[in-house]
């Protein structure tokens, strides 16, 4: 356990924000951890997909708002908290493998920053979601809209800055916030099937979407990386592998990790 974070490794790896007593509430020493917790997983060959979820009832109710103003600058004193929070929302986004945020209770703020740069969010009935500034007067940074404005689109991304509204998980469902939302007691059990379906699936064609996705929402040239990861299709045989399954009716053993 460091900095309030526990890291359970596997194939499906799980990084649980563990500040149970304080509803999750992410501190900058928190935000700025995160980069280099995930950077191992990033790189192991046995993690297939990573589960961020909280400990206890809550996600996380968002930034620890005694740090929001204690900075040493007073001309910008959420300079290092907003520095560590892009850092980490960076690193989450651009980690390599699929994530899936798992979702009970409070989402909220920064707990909806880390759910929103996750690929997936699933969520227990009675969460609920939400993004707070304009309740205390603070300037959101436009990369961190942008994701959410790329997720949801222009009209929920202003409902939510504006207004500072929560949003139940089925509401949040139907605004593309949210991608599944089942039960509390089948949260886990859903997930879980979810994941290791990820995980029987190519590896690369995973990995070459995620890339092509992030390059085209940047507006970046996603075709070089494409092209190299189905070089690598071919070369590792892994095409072949799919397409000798599909036509012998089994399930794939794709070779590359």
């Amino acid at each position: 356990m460091q900095n309030a974070f526990e890291v359970v490794p596997g194939e499906v790896s799980r990084l649980v924000i563990d500040r149970a007593e304080k509803r999750n509430a992410l501190t900058r020493a928190m935000w700025a951890a995160l980069p280099g917790l995930l950077t191992p997983l990033a790189a192991d060959p046995a993690v297939k997909v990573l589960l961020v979820t909280g400990r206890g009832p809550a996600f996380s109710a968002g930034a620890d708002i005694g740090e929001l103003v204690s900075g040493a600058d007073p001309d910008d004193p959420m300079a290092e908290i907003r520095d560590a929070n892009l850092q980490a929302q960076i690193a989450l986004r651009e980690f390599p493998k699929p994530t899936i945020a798992v979702v009970r209770g409070h989402c909220i703020g920064g707990g909806l920053e880390l759910a929103v740069n996750c690929d997936f969010r699933f969520a227990a009935h009675g969460s609920t979601f939400g993004v707070t500034p304009a309740r205390i007067g603070v300037v959101y940074p436009p990369a961190a809209i942008k994701v959410l404005l790329d997720l949801v689109g222009p009209a929920t991304t202003k409902y939510l800055l504006f207004s500072g509204e929560f949003l139940s998980a089925q509401q949040a469902e139907l605004r593309g916030l949210v991608d599944r939302v089942v039960a509390a007691d089948d949260l886990d059990a859903e997930v879980d099937a979810f994941a290791a379906k990820l995980v029987a699936r190519s590896q690369l064609t995973i990995r070459s979407v995620k890339e092509s996705v992030n390059a085209l929402l940047a507006g970046d040239d996603a075709d070089a990386a494409a092209t190299k990861r189905y070089q690598e299709t071919i070369a590792s045989g892994e095409l072949a592998e799919g397409v000798a399954a599909f036509t012998e009716k089994r399930a794939p053993r794709f070779p590359w990790t």
